[in-house]
Order: structure tokens, then sequence, then C-alpha cells
């Protein structure tokens, strides 16, 4: 019997892949099936005992290294910067409108908390993940300028939010190292020295790879491996130094892909294939470990959070930054409303949680799980019909539109 759970697991994976295309029509997502069979799981008292947090902590660390660097690699940094209104503004206008509005909100909803932990909430709340929608992404007949826009700003706000993150945890964390040398000195510390970091191993580690390829004393076999080394290389010296791990991770791949993207297959096919499964393995035990608990501290002013922050903050932000270019009404509403919370949201809020006091941790962790799962099943049964009533609505486009 103690090889029953694997098993279970084994075949569902293998029918889910089995099906995925026909599955990619409906209103069911992977992610979806990820987090919903393992809090069926996980409710059931299913999961072996010897499976706790501190498995799904030390996944959340690799699995959140290693996405930052790759979806900052695949970022064309300089057509972004030079072409593409819409990102941008979403990006840099809308993530600071959208942690405003729900700092605001939140600290409404939640007047006993201190500011630090709601602005927190906030700024984990803002990530967004396009594996939630994909549907929308793979639809073709959604105009490219529109699934360009969602796939760039998705890549690159989880890196971009990080910083935030960082700052606001050393306050709202008593527990933390940070008062030993002044949060402000440690927040600037790991903010400063992660990009350093990550900057410079990331350059390096493009030149040395290009190079390595000219003179034909590397392969495609082994691409990966010293991509994924130079990521955990990143992480581990910005730690070693003061900086965040996690910046410095996202720091290396803007850096890398703009040496190298063009020629790292692996940046593309690793995403495709090892990281949907090491993404979906994420959801799995974030379902089975915290999703049954985090369901069951569901509260009514939490629910009512959650849903402003997923139907009124994040549109209203990407609807207000959007002003004064090109997107109609029609696109600024489908820009603003598949704005999933994913991955991103979950590990974020299990790692920072780790050094502060449990009343805190708890109300974090369990707002950010309950986010997860009712973003997952509200915009993962959307995505299919919205996607085809926009595209119906907007018809084709030039792929080249900036």
């Amino acid at each position: 019997m103690e090889n029953l759970l694997p098993l279970v697991v084994a075949g569902v994976l293998v029918g889910f892949c089995l099906l995925a295309k026909w599955v990619s029509t409906t209103v069911v997502t992977a992610p979806m099936i990820a987090l919903s069979f393992g809090a069926l799981l996980g409710a059931q008292g299913l999961i072996p005992e010897g499976v706790t947090q501190d498995h799904l902590h030390g996944l959340a660390e690799i699995a959140l290294v290693v996405l930052l660097f790759l979806d900052a690699a695949r970022i064309d940094i300089p057509a972004l910067l030079g072409r593409h209104t819409w990102p941008l503004r979403t990006l840099f206008l809308g993530m600071p409108l959208a942690f405003g509005l729900g700092t605001l909100m939140l600290a409404l909803i939640f007047p006993g908390w201190p500011l630090a932990v709601t602005a927190l909430m906030a700024a984990i709340l803002v990530p967004t993940d396009a594996a939630l929608g994909q549907p929308v992404i793979d639809n073709t007949d959604v105009p490219a300028r529109h699934r360009r826009a969602i796939t760039i700003e998705s890549g690159l706000n989880d890196g971009i939010a990080l910083p935030a993150i960082v700052i606001l945890a050393a306050i709202a964390a008593p527990s933390s190292e940070a008062p030993a040398m002044g949060w402000t000195l440690f927040a600037l510390a790991q903010i400063t020295l992660g990009p350093l970091t990550g900057i410079a191993l990331g350059l390096l580690g493009g030149h040395l790879f290009l190079r390595a390829q000219d003179v034909d004393l590397t392969a495609d076999t082994y691409e990966g491996i010293a991509a994924l080394a130079l990521a955990t290389a990143a992480y581990f010296a910005a730690q070693s130094i003061g900086g965040n791990g996690f910046i410095a991770a996202f720091s290396a791949g803007i850096g890398f892909g703009y040496i190298a993207r063009d020629r790292c297959k692996f940046v593309y096919e690793f995403t495709e294939s090892e990281g949907q499964a090491l993404s979906w393995a994420a959801f799995f035990l974030i379902g089975a470990l915290l999703v049954p608990q985090a369901a069951a501290g569901l509260t009514l002013p939490m629910f009512g959070a959650i849903a402003l922050s997923l139907l009124l903050v994040r549109p209203l932000a990407v609807w207000l930054s959007l002003i004064g270019t090109d997107a109609n009404g029609p696109s600024r509403l489908f820009l603003g409303w598949f704005g999933p919370r994913g991955l991103a949201t979950a590990l974020f809020a299990l790692i920072v949680t780790e050094e502060m006091a449990p009343d805190t941790a708890e109300f974090i962790l369990t707002m950010a799980v309950n986010a997860v799962w009712i973003s997952a099943l509200i915009h993962g049964v959307t995505a299919v019909p919205a996607a085809r009533r926009f595209a119906a609505l907007s018809g084709p486009s030039d792929p080249k539109d900036p």
C-alpha cells in the first residue's frame, strides 16, 4: 500500500499528458488539476507523514530560482524597451498602481494589521502567472500583440516585484536578521548586491557560453546544465555576500539572455518541458500541504479582499496604466482580467514568512494560498470562453505590432 499514492499520482500525470491537447480546449488547466488533485489528497489525509512543508519549501526555492532565471533569460530586453509599449506600461505603471491600490484596500479591510504587513501582502499579490491562463496564450485567434503583452508582463513582473517584497519583508519580520544591522541597510544590501552579482555572473556566463560554442568546446547536451548551474551560482554568490539570491537569479537571467538568448535553445526547451513538470510539482504540493488548511482559514473579509484584488485592483490598475496608448476599452479589460495569481504569489509568501512571527506568517500564507486557488479556478474557467469572445470581437492583428 505504501506505493499506492505514487502510483496514483503517476497515473494521473500520464493520463493528463495523453489528453493534454484536448484538455487545452476546455476550461480545465494543468495548474487547476495539480492544485485540486493535491488538495483532494491532502484533505483526505492521504499525503505521507514524511512529506512536510520543509519539502515544499525546498522545492519552492529551487522552482523560484530556476523559473526567475529562465523567465528573465527568455525576454528580449532591447526589443522590449524599444517597441513594446503595452507591457512597459503594465509593468512600470500598472504594477505600482496595483501595489498602491492593493495596499489601500487591504489596510481598509484589515485595519488591525501593521501597514508593513498589508503592504507586503499587496506586493505578493501583484505578480501574475501566464500558466493559469495558458489557453489565452496558446489561442492564435487572439491577436498576437495581446498574447505577447500578457506573456512579457507575467515573465518579468515577479522579478520586478522582488525588491519591494524583500524590503517589506525585512520591515514586517521582527524575528529576521534585519534588526542586527537595521532594516534599511539590510534591504539596501539585498536589492543592490543581488542585482550586481546576478548581472555580472549572467554576462560573464553568457560570454563564456558563446566562446565555448565558437571554439567547439561544448555541445547542446550540456547547455542546460550550464544554465541551471549559472542560476544556482548567482543565487548562492549573492547570499554569501548579503544580497538576495532570488533577485540575483533573475538578474543573472537578464544578463545571460542579453548575451546568449538566441543561441541557447535550452532556455526555451526547458521552460516548455522540465519547467512545466517543476511548476506542476510545486502546484501539487501547494494543493496537498497548504490549500486544505488555507481554505479552512478563509474568512469573509479575506475572501472579499481576494475578490477585490482579482476583480477590481488589477483590472483598474491596468486600465489606468494604458491611458494614452492605442489600447481600446476591450483590450484594456482583456489585459487587465488575465492577470491570474499563481506560483510566484504562493512561493513568495512561503519564503518570506519563514522568519516571521507565527500570526503574521499565517495571515500572509493563508491569504496568498487562497488567492492562488481562487484565481486558478476563476481565471482557468474563463480563459477559453473569454479568449474566443475577445478574438471574435478584435479580429486579426499584425504580429509585428509593438
